[in-house]
C-alpha cells in the first residue's frame, strides 16, 4: 500500500508534475453556481429575456430558457441552469 505522506513520495517528478497539473485543470474546469444571489440572477435573467435566451410566460407565471426547452418557475434556478448550461456547452467545444 502507498504510503500517503508526501513526503515520503518517492515517484518521478514528472509524474507529481502531471498530478498537479490535472487538478490544476479540474479547479479550472468547475465553475460556481452556489454564489447566485438575487439581484445576480435578476441581472443575468433579465440580459438573458433581452437576448431572446429566455423567453418569460406570464400566463404560465414561468420563464423558458430557449436554448435548452427548458421551463423554470424561479429566476434563481434559471441563472444557475444556465451559467451550468453554458459551462457544460464551453467544455464541450
Amino acid at each position: 500500500m502507498p504510503d500517503p505522506n508526501p513526503r515520503n513520495d518517492t515517484s518521478a517528478d514528472y509524474e507529481q508534475f502531471e498530478k498537479a497539473l490535472l487538478t490544476q485543470d479540474r479547479d479550472a474546469a468547475s465553475v460556481v453556481t452556489a454564489d447566485i444571489d438575487d439581484a445576480t440572477a435578476r441581472n443575468l435573467v433579465s440580459d438573458l429575456v433581452d437576448t431572446d435566451v429566455v423567453t418569460p410566460v406570464p400566463e404560465s407565471r414561468v420563464l423558458v430558457h430557449e436554448l435548452s426547452g427548458t421551463t423554470f418557475d424561479s429566476i434563481t434556478q434559471l441563472a444557475v441552469f444556465h451559467r451550468g448550461w453554458t459551462a457544460a456547452r464551453d467544455a464541450d467545444a
